[in-house]
């Protein structure tokens, strides 16, 4: 009876070690994530950061010195959560189009948004010379073979574009441009609706803007 007992308290504790030994081998999974997730989010806000400062979103600051700080916020809650709205309120906004900037460079594709940067910019060109200019440019960074930002559109397109750029118009480029716009609306964006980062943007955070410093 003695060893039947001594057995039983032999298992009950190995089976306690292998519950504590599997207790803190999840804490230390939960460390490790947040610690990747710490990580991540580190990257978004660098590359972040480097996408407000290199705008090419050109809205013109009349003030340098108030009117350039004043773009750069930190968006409220409310701001972030319009964004999962629609994919135009994400790109209407300097902070949200940076933001997925940062994201698509994340997941290595932001060849992407800046074909379509370069589309919208082109069709607000004036001149006839730097139309044919900037429609040569585009065609050698996104579209031709083995371009260094080469985007993911079908021959034929290429192939039309190709022959468009010769006289080029402002429509040029517009079927590739609605290919990638719905290619990022339907894939990437929806991502980046679930990333860390968007999420921790929209949380309702204790602290108060100002002491953000934004």
């Amino acid at each position: 009876a003695m060893s039947g007992a001594l057995f039983l308290a032999l298992q009950h504790d190995s089976a306690r070690m292998e519950r504590g030994g599997r207790l803190r081998s999840s804490e230390a999974e939960d460390a490790e994530k947040g610690r990747m997730k710490r990580t991540i989010i580190k990257d978004w806000k660098t590359r972040l950061s480097y996408f407000l400062q290199n705008s090419s979103n050109s809205t013109k600051i009349k003030s340098k010195k108030v009117g350039k700080h004043r773009t750069y916020f930190r968006p409220s809650p409310e701001e972030a959560q319009l964004w999962s709205e629609a994919f135009d309120e994400l790109l209407a906004n300097k902070y949200g189009l940076a933001a997925f900037r940062a994201f698509l460079k994340s997941e290595f594709c932001e060849e992407n948004i800046e074909f379509w940067l370069a589309c919208e910019d082109f069709k607000k060109t004036k001149s006839p010379q730097k139309l044919t200019s900037k429609a040569k440019k585009i065609y050698n960074d996104f579209i031709e073979k083995e371009a260094p930002k080469e985007i993911n559109i079908d021959f034929q397109t290429k192939n039309m574009i190709a022959q468009n750029i010769q006289e080029a118009t402002h429509t040029c480029f517009s079927a590739a441009q609605k290919r990638v716009y719905s290619l990022m609306e339907n894939n990437s964006y929806p991502r980046f609706l679930e990333s860390e980062f968007y999420q921790e943007l929209c949380k309702k955070t204790h602290i108060t803007r100002t002491a953000q410093g934004t």
